[in-house]
């Protein structure tokens, strides 16, 4: 996945907007405010910050070692780390896991916001 594909990724939910709040380089993805993708997409390796459930962060660090870290200057217990692309002896994940964990991410903010903006969100 290349970072315009990651970029477009992160843009494609419901009322997702791109922000920079850090600095020009620091692409953060908000649903409705709420932070649910951070990433430098001119990094190397390219990486991404993703909101995940503590279990599965857990499971998901163990399955992918070295390609899925505890959240980088994030609350190590609900975010995770994410390398898009190739590491040296660790490899790369699959597209399609990518694709999920972004999603899973925003579907945990999304779960988190008040109902009225949930109701919002469903409405065309």
């Amino acid at each position: 996945m290349t970072p315009g594909e990651l970029r477009d990724l992160c843009l494609s939910f419901n009322a997702a907007v791109e922000d920079f709040p850090f600095n020009p380089e620091t692409s953060v993805f908000k649903v409705l405010g709420k932070m649910f993708a951070l990433t430098s997409l001119d990094g190397r390796p390219l990486t991404v910050n993703l909101k995940c459930d503590p279990d599965d962060a857990l499971r998901l660090r163990r399955e992918h070692p070295g390609l899925i870290v505890p959240g980088w200057h994030m609350n190590k217990r609900h975010w995770n780390t994410v390398t898009v692309g190739a590491v040296p002896d660790a490899g790369r994940l699959p597209d399609r896991v990518v694709r999920e964990l972004v999603e899973d991410s925003y579907d945990l903010v999304v779960a988190g916001l008040p109902r009225a903006e949930r109701l919002r969100l469903d409405r065309p």
